[in-house]
């Protein structure tokens, strides 16, 4: 039984190359070559432009339109040179017809092409093969402008289609129009080889400056989105430990309380029962819950999580890290809720870290500031001194501070001070009720 080919598995690869090829001619010069597609402004936030004036800089946006303007004066300049006395209505269209073309690259750039390839002759003849052919000297000019303009607004294969375009023009020309002589069709061919590879290379360059660029702004993002989640799961970790003793608490004081009421009513043994259970399997889900953020590595922690009281301890483990610090607290010093008080332990903690890795040898201060209505925190170092180089960091440490402050409903700031140091402030609003139920814990 024989098998039937389709016609594209029968045909030659030479065939199928051949249509690739002329498909992709089709698609960079044929494929909407009438398009309507106005020269954008230049990006004035990035390279030298950003350094001028506001007002100014309005204006530098145009230059890329102002260079293909110019570039069409010194095309029509070079077509009046060929005319020493008056010049008729023939030498006017000859001279000015060439620097439309250069204008029309600004809105139909492909379209400029074909004008450009399609007008070559009949300004040749018209200039009297005076200067040159199949182009004339203004012609000449105004066909590698258009070529670079073109191809810095196209895809790079464009270039090379143009190219080749060009050639063949060249060659039907010397072929079927020639009218003996010299010709200009070889110095064409490789002048415009040299502009369209020239023009080729910076754009190549610029597209993969963009591809560069663009990535590392998305991975900026991901890893960005990614130390939040981190920060997120390491609070909410070290926040299992406080939500679960409450939790017990509950549930403890729920299956206790029946037994401290002499003869107590069956409806609030029940109301009591069910409480507990409430507490237990709230307590189990946050456990289960937890088991999905934790990660593969993580083990919990056998001591208490730290709180303020713990300050004067990691004050000192630093100080014999070799940082200078000194610590100041200020107002009534309270009890507060464990969440606030780990939180501001921590926010601590990472500040004089960041200390230690950005500014070495820099004098520190910790202030605690127990004031009406919340908690206020401020870190502050100077600029670094000594010989030891900071260390650079990913800026996880800033991140995971805001996220704990942002949690509790707060404020933080933290940028570079005058003197060259940097400086972490925060206010963390602590209520009455909280205040009460953290002394009660």
């Amino acid at each position: 039984m024989t098998q039937t080919q389709s016609p594209e598995t029968s045909r030659s690869p030479e065939f199928r190359l051949v249509q690739v090829a002329l498909g992709g001619l089709r698609q960079e010069l044929f494929h909407d070559a009438f398009a309507y597609r106005p020269l954008p402004r230049m990006d004035v936030n990035s390279g030298p432009t950003r350094f001028l004036p506001e007002r100014i800089r309005g204006y530098a946006g145009l230059l890329p339109h102002a260079v293909v303007a110019f570039a069409a004066l010194i095309v029509f300049m070079v077509g009046l040179a060929r005319y020493s006395g008056a010049i008729g209505p023939i030498g006017l269209v000859s001279a000015l017809a060439p620097a439309l073309i250069v204008l029309l690259t600004l809105v139909r750039p492909v379209l400029s092409f074909w004008a450009s390839l399609g007008t070559t002759p009949f300004i040749g003849y018209l200039s009297g093969f005076l200067s040159g052919w199949p182009w004339a000297a203004n012609s000449f000019a105004a066909h590698l402008v258009v070529l670079a303009v073109v191809a810095a607004r196209t895809r790079p294969r464009t270039a090379v289609w143009m190219w080749v375009g060009t050639a063949g023009y060249a060659i039907f020309a010397e072929t079927f129009l020639g009218m003996g002589g010299g010709t200009d069709a070889i110095p064409m061919l490789f002048v415009a080889a040299l502009v369209l590879l020239t023009v080729t290379v910076f754009q190549v360059r610029r597209q993969a400056t963009r591809e560069v660029t663009a990535q590392q702004t998305a991975t900026a993002q991901e890893r960005s989105k990614r130390t939040l989640l981190e920060e997120r799961t390491t609070i909410a970790r070290e926040l299992h430990d406080v939500v679960a003793h409450h939790m017990s608490v509950v549930a403890i004081q729920a299956e206790a309380a029946p037994y401290r009421v002499e003869n107590p009513p069956p409806e609030l043994e029940q109301a009591f029962l069910t409480i507990r259970e409430n507490a237990v399997a709230a307590l189990t889900e946050l456990r289960r819950i937890l088991g999905v953020v934790r990660a593969e590595d993580y083990e919990a922690p056998e001591a208490p999580q730290p709180t303020l009281a713990d300050l004067d301890a990691l004050v000192g483990n630093v100080r014999e890290a070799g940082l200078d610090v000194e610590k100041t607290v200020t107002g009534a010093v309270r009890e507060l809720p464990q969440g606030v008080e780990l939180s501001a332990y921590r926010i601590v903690q990472e500040a004089l870290s960041n200390v230690l890795r950005h500014a070495p040898g820099a004098a520190a201060k910790v202030e605690v500031s127990y004031v009406l209505g919340g908690l206020g925190l401020r870190v502050a170092n100077g600029p670094a001194r000594g010989l030891v180089k900071p260390s650079p960091g990913a800026g996880h440490g800033i991140t995971g501070m805001r996220e704990r402050v942002t949690m509790l409903g707060g404020e933080m700031t933290a940028e570079a001070t005058d003197d060259g140091g940097y400086e972490v402030t925060a206010f963390v609003p602590v209520s009455r009720e909280d205040i009460r139920e953290g002394a009660g814990q």
